[in-house]
C-alpha cells in the first residue's frame, strides 16, 4: 500500500490527503498596535471604513479613538456599535439594514469574536449579498463558497479569547432553531490582526475567564483533531475545507499557547491589572486562534453551539448591557472539555499528557497506561481556580435536555468530522452526561 494510502472501513485502500494548506492573517501585536491601524489602512488604498464594535466599547470609548487614529490618515470613517454579543441571524439582518445604501471600501472590526464576527459578515453580506442560508454551513444552511474576494478587514481584539482576528470563520446563533452555526471560508480572515494588549485591560474577571477557556479550548482542540494526513484527499485543492485537521505546523502554536495558558490565565483572571499576564494571554489567544483556524476544533465547540442556542434562564456575571438569557461561547465550550479529552485519550495518549504538563500538571510517576485522568484533572483545577461553571447543569440543563443536546451536536459536521475517533449519538450523550457536573 502506498504511503498515500489508509485502509477504509470497506477494506478498500482510500487516498489520503499529503497537504498541509496553513494560512493566517499578516499581524501586529505589542503595547500600542491600535496607534497604526490608520496607516495599514491608507496602505490598503481604504477610502472610507466602517467601524463595527459593540454599545459597552462604545461607551468606553476605544472606538471613537479608533476612529480618530484612522481620520488622521486622511480616511474617512463611520461607526456601526450594534454589534451584538454573541451575534444572531436577527442581529445580522438587522446591521446590514442599518447600513442598507451606505458603501464602504473597508472594515475595522473592533471588540470580542462578536464584533469581529459582525464585520465579516457585513463585508461579505455587502459584497456579494444573499440570504444568510445561503453561505451558511451544511446541514443548516446551503454552505455555499464565497465567490470571490472581499474588501480589507483589519481585526483588533478587546479579548484574549476568540481568536477570531485570525479565523477564516463567523459564528451565528440561528434563534428560529435554537442552534449556533457559522460561515468558514478562506476569505472571511481579516487582511491584518491588530492585536495590542492594552485594549483587553478593561475586560470584567469574569469576561477573561470566559473567553480564556475559548483560547484553553481552542489549542486543545486543534492539537488532538484527527490528523490532515489520516483524513481522505480532497478532489482538488478549492474542495479543501478550512480546518484540515491537526498539523506540524498548528501543533507549535498550539503547544506555545497553551504553555502561556498555564502560567498566565489564572493571573490574568485574578488581578486584571497584571499587564505581564494581559500581555500573555492576548499572545495565547493569537497563538490558539493561528493554530485553530487552520486545524479545527472538535467535540466541545459542538457541543457549545446547542448549549448556547437552547438556553433559557442563564445570565453570565460581568457581561454589562446584556438582558437576555445566554452562555458566553468560552463557557459553553470549556463545560464538556474534561469528559471530551477523556473519551479522546486513546487515541493519542503522548498528545494528551503533553498538554497537561504544558499546563502545568506534574506527570511524575504518569505513564500512558495510567494517565487517562491527568488532562481531565487539570482541566477541572483550570475551571475551579476561575471560578468558571462546574458543568452543564449550571446552566439550567438536566437529564431531559440530553436529546436535544445531541440533536443540535449532531448538526455540527463540520466540526465533529475533526474529532480523532468516531462519535455519534450514543457517544455524546454520555459526554454531555458526564459533564453535568463535576
Amino acid at each position: 500500500m502506498a504511503v498515500s494510502e489508509f485502509q477504509g472501513q470497506s477494506g478498500v485502500a482510500v487516498p489520503i490527503e499529503t497537504v498541509i494548506a496553513w494560512q493566517a492573517p499578516p499581524l501586529k501585536f505589542g503595547i500600542g498596535a491600535t496607534e497604526e491601524v490608520g496607516y495599514e489602512l491608507r496602505r490598503l488604498g481604504v477610502t472610507k471604513a466602517l467601524i463595527v464594535t459593540d454599545p459597552n466599547l462604545s461607551r468606553l470609548g476605544l472606538p471613537r479613538r479608533v476612529s480618530s487614529l484612522i481620520e488622521r490618515e486622511g480616511i474617512e470613517t463611520e461607526v456601526y456599535d450594534q454589534a451584538h454579543v454573541e451575534p444572531t441571524d436577527v442581529s445580522f439582518r438587522q446591521a446590514l439594514a442599518d447600513l442598507e445604501g451606505q458603501e464602504f471600501d473597508g472594515y475595522v472590526g473592533v471588540g470580542g469574536g462578536s464584533s469581529i464576527d459582525t464585520a465579516k459578515a457585513i463585508d461579505l453580506f455587502k459584497t456579494y449579498p444573499a440570504d444568510l442560508m445561503h453561505y451558511l454551513n451544511r446541514p443548516i444552511g446551503e454552505g455555499a463558497p464565497v465567490p470571490g474576494p472581499l474588501r480589507p478587514l483589519l481585526a483588533v481584539p478587546t479579548t484574549a479569547g476568540t481568536g477570531s482576528e485570525c479565523t477564516p470563520v463567523c459564528v451565528v446563533d440561528i434563534l428560529s432553531l435554537k442552534v449556533k452555526s457559522g460561515i468558514s471560508h478562506a476569505s472571511l480572515r481579516p487582511w491584518m490582526a491588530v492585536v495590542d494588549p492594552l485594549n483587553t485591560l478593561t475586560m470584567p474577571s469574569e469576561v477573561t475567564a470566559a473567553t480564556g477557556y475559548d483560547v484553553l479550548c481552542h489549542a486543545l482542540e486543534s492539537y488532538t483533531a484527527l490528523a490532515y494526513n489520516r483524513r481522505p484527499r480532497w478532489p482538488s485543492p478549492a474542495d479543501r475545507p478550512a480546518y484540515i485537521g491537526s498539523n506540524p505546523i498548528s501543533d507549535v502554536w498550539c503547544e506555545k499557547a497553551l504553555a502561556l495558558i498555564g502560567k498566565y490565565f489564572r493571573r490574568a483572571v485574578l488581578n486584571p491589572h497584571d499587564l505581564e499576564a494581559r500581555v500573555a494571554m492576548a499572545q495565547a489567544a493569537t497563538f490558539a486562534g493561528m493554530g485553530f483556524g487552520n486545524a479545527g476544533v472538535h467535540i466541545p465547540h459542538a457541543v457549545a453551539y446547542p448549549i448556547a442556542g437552547m438556553v433559557r434562564t442563564y445570565r453570565p456575571a460581568g457581561y454589562q448591557g446584556v438582558h437576555e438569557a445566554m452562555v458566553p461561547h468560552g463557557q459553553s465550550v470549556v463545560v464538556t472539555a474534561p469528559a471530551t479529552f477523556r473519551f479522546t485519550y486513546p487515541c493519542s495518549p503522548e498528545r494528551h499528557l503533553r498538554a497537561a504538563e504544558l499546563l502545568g500538571a506534574d506527570l511524575r510517576g504518569v505513564s500512558v497506561a495510567n494517565g487517562e485522568e491527568v488532562l481531565p484533572r487539570a482541566l477541572i483545577d483550570i475551571i475551579r481556580d476561575t471560578g468558571g461553571p462546574r458543568g452543564v447543569s449550571a446552566f439550567g440543563y438536566g437529564e431531559e435536555d440530553v436529546p436535544g443536546l445531541v440533536e443540535g451536536t449532531l448538526k455540527q459536521q463540520r466540526l465533529l468530522s475533526g474529532c480523532p475517533r468516531p462519535v455519534g449519538a450514543g457517544e455524546l450523550a454520555a459526554i454531555i452526561r458526564e459533564s453535568m457536573s463535576y
